[in-house]
């Protein structure tokens, strides 16, 4: 016993040196960092995150030798049969690999990687020490769930910038390809390069698409109609109607603000926008304006009024109705839920039924994006948003790439700067990668209220624009679409909220993603959907009991609105009630870039 609390109370010694060190080491890196102006504070933010996370993982190695030692040792049984697997294929015997890329691994599918000994013993063993390193921090004892997951983070960040598919002369398919094309590959890659950087000034994003394939107005958001209003933060499009007659019931959509409405309006083919116009609805958008450093004191309410409650206004007076239906899309579905609740505290009733596209109201499980909801980190990137006045829409959508990292940015890096390939066309990433800045006051205050303390749940916890709102008041008919395979906002959560909200709730879900999930027009006929007329307590209870129906729930959708759409009324033009026609549709705010806007 003696023997071990000594070697405890030498371990913990070592650990207090070693951390004591490692700060003081890391504070003034980062303040010659700051002072050199090479990064800004959400970058310093995320290197201090990154040096904490390393240091929790070598403190854990001196405290707990003996896991460490046996980790070793498995490790060093991999490799002795990483060495039998070389020897017998030196000596023509067959072998199977020790170690296979996962599944959704393509990042040694060429067959560079098998067909020469050095470079397949290469991968094998990038992947069973990287493996073995995940599983090592994975089972670190003592850490909370939300510390483990941005542990992990980090450490995936590490091992997969580490990868020999990421570097020229580590990376066989590379090396064929220089020698086949005599190094124009490097050439042409060094192009690729220069361009991105041209592209984002002071903030480099690796390329996704060919941007000089696509225009916003030409070949994107082309479904017809005009701009009939604006403001400080928004324009409002009405759509020209293609049917003869229309529902009575007009209908609003408020998209997110962190990217473009124009997910919702891609191609004609797969437009949501194009297909309730061609359904007989009067549809009006939001599009929100690329915000600037003059717009750093717009918050949260300020977008609740200049955004859906000035819409509603406008809706009247260009149809003279007074309710219609509304749909949120992500993050403008948490900001409709909100105005919904501020109205039932006004005793407003504009609104007829409200429908909600992946869209979280309960915070509790914010997704992927969790290993950066911390004070710490929000502490860094408010420093940004506060010398700015905004938080560049660009690190916004690094940040979202990092999630899947070797899909979203190592791949394009290889194809891109090493292969010397162009980025293929493809209008979704050119609409990721079209991203918008955010407001300080207003990005704080989303962090903090909602995903740091999920206060937008409590009753009365939050005030806007002078009350006190709860979800639970509200008595609108909601339908809550969500995404099986959504990693942004995670289907379960979303089902929380909409058992929070008010009202009769119809809550379906749909297969795939964040998008696609969505964005599902019916000529495709995938994914499928589910169904359940209860609202059980548990998620996983109201799938059990699903109904899965194959192809688009945009039908389903159709007939469940038909409730709420009233008769039908000759079709309405953009121009025809009390508000006059200011641009063609998509409007000029939609077209601002998130570096253009940072300058104005």
């Amino acid at each position: 016993m003696f023997g071990l609390d000594l070697v405890s109370k030498t371990a913990t010694q070592w650990v207090k040196a070693f951390d004591d060190n490692v700060r003081q080491g890391q504070q003034q890196l980062e303040k010659w960092l700051g002072d050199t102006g090479l990064v800004d504070d959400t970058k310093l933010s995320t290197l201090s995150e990154m040096s904490d996370a390393y240091r929790t993982m070598a403190e854990d190695l001196l405290l707990h030798p003996l896991r460490f030692a046996s980790a070793e040792i498995d490790l060093a049984k991999k490799h002795l049969g990483l060495a039998r697997y070389t020897l017998a294929r030196l000596t023509g015997k067959p072998a199977g690999p020790v170690v296979e890329p996962d599944q959704d691994d393509r990042r040694f599918l060429a067959q560079d990687w098998q067909k020469h000994l050095p470079f397949d013993v290469l991968q094998q063993a990038y992947l069973i020490n990287s493996k073995a390193f995940l599983q090592w921090v994975e089972n670190m004892e003592g850490l909370p769930g939300p510390s483990r997951d941005q542990m992990l983070f980090y450490a995936r960040q590490l091992t997969s910038a580490l990868s020999p598919s990421n570097y020229p002369l580590t990376n066989p398919e590379v090396l064929r390809i220089t020698w086949e094309r005599k190094g124009m590959n490097l050439v042409d890659g060094m192009r690729n390069l220069v361009e991105d950087l041209r592209q984002n000034p002071n903030l480099f994003n690796v390329g996704m698409t060919d941007r000089s394939a696509f225009e916003v107005g030409g070949n994107l958001a082309t479904t017809p109609g005009k701009v009939v209003y604006q403001n400080e933060l928004m324009q409002l499009i009405q759509y020209t109607p293609t049917t003869k007659t229309v529902a009575q019931s007009p209908l609003l959509i408020v998209p997110p603000w962190i990217n473009k409405f124009y997910i919702l309006d891609l191609t004609a083919r797969n437009s949501f926008i194009r297909w309730l116009v061609d359904q007989g609805q009067t549809v009006f958008v939001v599009s929100w304006r690329n915000p600037g450093p003059t717009q750093k004191d717009k918050g949260w309410e300020d977008y609740m009024t200049l955004g859906p409650l000035a819409a509603m206004d406008a809706v009247r007076e260009a149809t003279g109705e007074e309710r219609m239906n509304a749909i949120g899309y992500c993050i403008g579905g948490t900001l409709l839920g909100s105005t919904m609740a501020w109205l039932e505290k006004k005793q407003r009733k504009p609104v007829v039924s409200t429908t909600y596209l992946t869209t979280l109201l309960d915070f509790s499980d914010p997704g992927g994006i969790g290993v950066f909801i911390n004070d710490h980190s929000i502490r860094g990137i408010e420093r940004a948003m506060d010398r700015k006045g905004y938080l560049d829409g660009r690190a916004m959508a690094f940040t979202f790439n990092l999630l899947r990292e070797n899909d979203l940015f190592w791949s394009y890096w290889t194809n891109n700067y090493l292969k010397g390939l162009k980025p293929a066309a493809f209008d979704l990433l050119y609409w990721n990668t079209d991203g918008t800045n955010l407001p300080a006051r207003m990005h704080s205050y989303y962090l903090r209220e909602m995903y740091l303390h999920n206060r937008l749940v409590e009753p009365d916890a939050l005030t806007l624009a002078g009350e006190p709102i709860n979800l639970a008041e509200i008595q609108v008919p909601s339908f809550f679409l969500s995404a099986r395979q959504d990693h942004i906002a995670k289907w379960k959560t979303t089902y929380e909220g909409a058992k929070v909200y008010g009202g009769q709730v119809t809550f379906v879900l749909s297969g795939s993603g964040h998008i696609a999930g969505v964005i599902n027009p019916p000529y495709k006929e995938k994914y499928g959907y589910w169904t359940n007329d209860n609202l059980p307590a548990d998620a996983d209870d109201w799938f059990k009991s699903a109904e899965h129906h194959p192809g688009s729930w945009w039908p389903h959708w159709k007939t469940w609105i038909a409730n709420f759409e009233g008769p039908q009324v000759p079709a309405r033009q953009p121009g025809d009630g009390k508000l006059d026609i200011l641009e063609d549709a998509p409007g000029s705010y939609v077209k601002v870039k998130a570096a253009e806007a940072g300058r104005c």
